[in-house]
């Protein structure tokens, strides 16, 4: 069938987010992977292909690429690798990055004078920037570091990368002509029902059929809808918002575990300390230690620094989308732990 000279390739939405107490997102996956497909997000995202070679898109650029590539991609900026593989095979972690957000990157040039060198850097990146040479050598190794990194740890290294990969102009080159559209878009109005619907509610039992109907979609239509957009099943969502509310009122409140565990939508404590565990790499006790720890230099909540993945809406949607008497925030749909996989659940998802 011919194609039409006006035809555009659309690419999706994709929501992200960080893990809690964790400034920026780094993760690994495979290829073919769900995920890796022409999209765009509302953050940065450094992408190094660490095997295979075949064809990159980024913006309005369509190229070849190699094993070793290395691009920062700016914010709403679509990107996708094609890797030229065989039928059937799976290129294990083929895909190494970091991803985090634009008002993330301002805090880090705002900080001192010495980092506002890092502007030009993100000016270029709303065009795509590959890295050549030494530079992407050594981008790669920072990169891969911060896989086993911790705390602090983790932060030195994001700003020793970023220094390393700003230090050098001549081995950087911009990919797309065009850089997106400034102008804010909206999530696809289903998606935004579905979503409002577990964060007013998350505290109950959620039925995926009665949030289908109410976006009116067939209950398998809108569950492949939701994945596709999210990266998880809708149990899972449901999951993670529990989860995520739980560590806001872990944060800034003092009450029992036991209370906070029912509170967001659990039906026993031994589910709830387990999937907490699973998400968020420790127990409640732990992770409500550890913020106290932290003291006066806590954030009042701890979701204020993950943005909401309208395209350019991230702080208006965050504030938009709480729900004041649950504190559960919309910007929860993308939490994916490294090598994670989502569980496939259907139905009724009281947990």
């Amino acid at each position: 069938m011919p194609v039409k000279a006006d035809a555009k390739i659309v690419p999706d939405f994709e929501m992200i987010i960080c893990p809690p107490a964790e400034s920026f997102r780094w993760n690994t996956h495979d290829y073919p992977f769900f995920g890796a497909k022409w999209h765009y997000h509302p953050e940065y995202e450094l992408h190094l292909t660490r095997m295979t070679s075949g064809l990159m898109m980024v913006g309005d650029y369509v190229g070849e690429f190699e094993a070793g590539c290395l691009v920062l991609t700016g914010p709403n900026v679509p990107h996708n690798w094609i890797s030229d593989i065989e039928p059937g095979r799976v290129v294990r972690d083929r895909d190494m990055l970091i991803q985090f957000s634009p008002e993330w990157a301002e805090r880090v040039t705002g900080l001192c004078p010495e980092l506002a060198t890092l502007r030009p850097l993100f000016q270029d990146a709303a065009h795509g920037v590959e890295f050549l040479g030494a530079t992407a050598a050594a981008g790669q190794r920072l990169l891969a570091q911060m896989g086993g990194a911790h705390g602090a740890e983790r932060i030195l290294l994001f700003l020793q990368l970023m220094t390393t990969l700003a230090r050098n102009p001549a081995e950087r080159r911009t990919l797309s002509r065009l850089s997106p559209s400034c102008e804010r878009m909206p999530l696809p109005p289903e998606l935004d029902v579905a979503l409002r619907c577990v964060l007013e509610n998350h505290g109950e039992a959620v039925d995926l059929g009665l949030v289908a109907s109410q976006c009116g979609m067939e209950p398998q239509a809108f569950s492949r809808f939701f994945k596709r957009h999210t990266g998880h099943t809708f149990a899972r969502y449901v999951i993670l918002a529990r989860i995520y509310a739980a560590c806001s009122l872990l944060t800034q409140t003092c009450r029992p575990i036991t209370d906070i565990c029912f509170e967001v939508g659990f039906n026993n404590i031994a589910n709830f300390n387990r999937q907490f565990l699973k998400i968020c790499a420790r127990t409640p006790s732990e992770y409500r230690r550890s913020a106290h720890r932290i003291g006066t230099e806590a954030r009042a909540d701890p979701f204020r620094e993950i943005q909401a993945y309208d395209t350019g809406t991230e702080r208006v949607a965050a504030e938009k989308y709480r729900s004041p008497a649950k504190h559960a925030w919309r910007d929860i749909a993308a939490f994916n732990t490294v090598g994670g996989r989502p569980a496939e659940r259907s139905g009724r998802t009281g947990a």
